[in-house]
């Protein structure tokens, strides 16, 4: 499988870095499966901001899967940005930018859609990628169960539901 690689690599260097609260190769898939479910239908984007990277999810495992799209992986903390750096490097991946600092201290570019994952709650989000949120743009953030108390203010947006995950798709118009 596609994915074998990065699994092994981070089930290897969480034991000692602690990058993601996953332990077993399971509850890495959970993640990985995780991260692709809502991203159909967004195949054709041509660059794509992900907020919080940390261990990949799910801008390294997008990235992967989808070569032919841009990928701008923001992650501030060094010890994930180094593992970043390793996938990268490993799965050779050209597609990948990685830039190591909070999203906040970004001077913006234009971008098709932006993702997040377990970073903030909807409105701290929308507040710290404001200078990236353009008309045109859509931002696909992947939520708990409790999406419905983050969205009292929004009016343009679709969630799609997946078992007990939500994914808030927001349009820029």
């Amino acid at each position: 499988m596609i994915y074998d690689k990065y699994i092994d690599l981070l089930l290897k260097y969480n034991k000692t870095h602690k990058l993601t609260g996953s332990k077993t190769k399971d509850e890495v898939m959970f993640h990985i499966e995780d991260s692709l479910f809502p991203f159909k239908g967004f195949e054709k984007v041509k660059k794509v901001l992900d907020i919080g990277t940390g261990a990949g999810f799910p801008g390294m495992i997008l990235a992967i899967k989808y070569p032919e799209v841009e990928f701008f992986l923001v992650e501030p903390l060094q010890k994930r940005v180094a593992f970043l750096y390793l996938i990268k490097s490993t799965y050779n991946l050209k597609n990948v930018i990685i830039i190591s600092k909070r999203v906040e201290d970004i001077e913006s570019f234009d971008v098709d859609l932006i993702t997040s994952k377990a970073v903030s709650k909807v409105d701290d989000l929308l507040t710290i990628s404001s200078s990236f949120i353009k008309k045109g743009v859509t931002l696909l953030l992947y939520k708990g169960q409790n999406v419905q108390n983050e969205i009292k203010d929004l009016t343009n947006y679709e969630i799609i539901k997946n078992g007990s995950l939500n994914y808030l798709i927001i349009r820029i118009k």
